[in-house]
């Protein structure tokens, strides 16, 4: 319309200025003019025809519906049915015990990822980082599930998952969290509580008329023992292996959970417990300083059973654990020998000195093992610095009383820089 507007303009002023005398030169540039109109006009006119046809073929109400939806797909993030979440934690420290020379380490680098499709499904894994002594790096999946949510009171949980015994090992042991800068003995590798397991578990939590109850249970593939000998024909159990395998090479399932009650706020109280049957998968000659691994060996008993405590009030922060693992004997199999326990606890109190950032913390533990060489008694007195809520300082002297010799018997100096994010 505006094209149209403008032409007819030009003509009007053409034909004003054709109606008065005109030189030859004039004449020549007013027919120039007009020449150049009317070819803006066809160009016009081929445009207006252009864009009719494209309007007809190409654009249609299909056309036009999923442009729509594209829109509607692109400002999904603003209500995402998938959410994707990253978290984890991180730490650095210095170590100087008895026996050793004082060294510079970083503990661990943890990334937690955490995947959820709406109110149905959750997929979350921790990779744990960390650089050995001789400067490699080991990497390692500490637990790897997916969730079901079946309601407000239950998920169904597959895959590799933390033990659910106790509170330490599935709620405490990210260092941002645990106030100390070392893990109560026993609480670690070959020690009495389980670190993880594969297989489903159960959890939840519900209302239990004034109070809250939480709950787990599971059953998994269980842990595996090792066994040791000296001369080829006494053996002993050496130690168990409470993490999470990939094959159930016994054949025998285990079957565990825990149960806490609150009973009023800041105050929780754990049992759990796990029987089942296990059975020696490897054999160590410490006369050839060989490790031979085996099968079809007959299995054992195996109960774990323990308590946990927590309580919060003010500024204090109180905790406290048991954990015993009992394993059967065995009379057959290539490994003949007597059954063996481990035994531990732990009591940690924790005071904020408000209106400070510092934090004072104190804890004594007991570790009985199967083993003398690896029994340990252990106090540990620290002081935190609170950089903020995720970002902690450390400084801890344990005071170790282990068989002479031992490395767990070596009193030790710990400072430690954490950070969750």
């Amino acid at each position: 319309m505006k094209s149209t507007f403008r032409a007819s303009v030009i003509w009007a002023v053409f034909l004003c200025l054709y109606s008065f005398p005109l030189s030859a030169a004039t004449t020549a540039l007013y027919e120039d003019l007009a020449a150049r109109v009317q070819s803006l006009e066809r160009q016009l006119a081929e445009v207006q025809q252009a864009l009719a046809e494209y309007r007809e073929e190409s654009v249609t109400d299909v056309d036009v519906a999923e442009l729509r939806n594209e829109i509607i797909s692109a400002a999904e993030w603003k209500d995402p049915n998938t959410l994707v979440h990253m978290a984890g934690y991180a730490d650095v420290g210095y170590g100087d015990s008895e026996g050793d020379d004082g060294s510079f380490s970083v503990g661990s680098f943890n990334p937690i990822f955490h995947f959820q499709y709406r109110d149905l499904v959750m997929l979350e894994s921790e990779l744990e980082l960390e650089v050995e002594d001789d400067g490699e790096t080991e990497l390692a999946l500490e637990y790897l599930t997916i969730d079901l949510i079946a309601n407000d009171y239950v998920a169904v949980i597959g895959g590799k998952f933390l033990s659910p015994i106790g509170q330490f090992r599935q709620n405490l042991h990210p260092s941002w969290i645990n106030k100390m800068a070392s893990e109560p003995p026993g609480f670690g590798h070959d020690g009495a509580a389980p670190i993880s397991e594969m297989g489903i578990q159960l959890r939840g939590g519900f209302p239990l008329g004034n109070m809250f109850a939480n709950y787990s249970a599971y059953v998994g593939n269980g842990p595996e023992l090792n066994s040791e000998t000296e001369d080829g024909t006494e053996f002993e159990l050496e130690g168990i292996v409470a993490e999470a395998f990939g094959e159930d090479r016994d054949g025998k399932k285990v079957f565990g959970g825990r149960f806490g009650l609150l009973p009023i706020p800041g105050l929780e109280i754990g049992i759990s417990g796990v029987t089942g049957k296990v059975a020696v998968t490897h054999l160590e000659n410490e006369a050839t300083g060989t490790t031979m691994g085996l099968s079809d060996e007959p299995t054992r008993d195996y109960d774990v059973y323990g308590f946990d405590l927590a309580w919060q009030y003010r500024g204090f922060d109180v905790r406290g654990e048991y954990v015993k693992t009992k394993v059967g004997s065995a009379a057959g199999g290539t490994t003949p020998s007597p059954g063996a326990n481990w035994e531990t606890w732990y009591a940690q109190v924790a005071y904020q000195f408000a209106p400070t950032k510092l934090q004072g913390v104190i804890r004594y533990a007991d570790f009985s093992s199967a083993h003398d060489s690896e029994s340990q008694k252990q106090w540990g007195i620290g002081i935190n610095y609170l950089l903020a809520g995720n970002v902690i300082t450390k400084l801890m002297y344990e005071f170790n009383d282990g068989e002479n010799g031992e490395e767990n018997d070596d009193n030790r100096l710990l400072i430690q820089l954490a950070y969750g994010f």
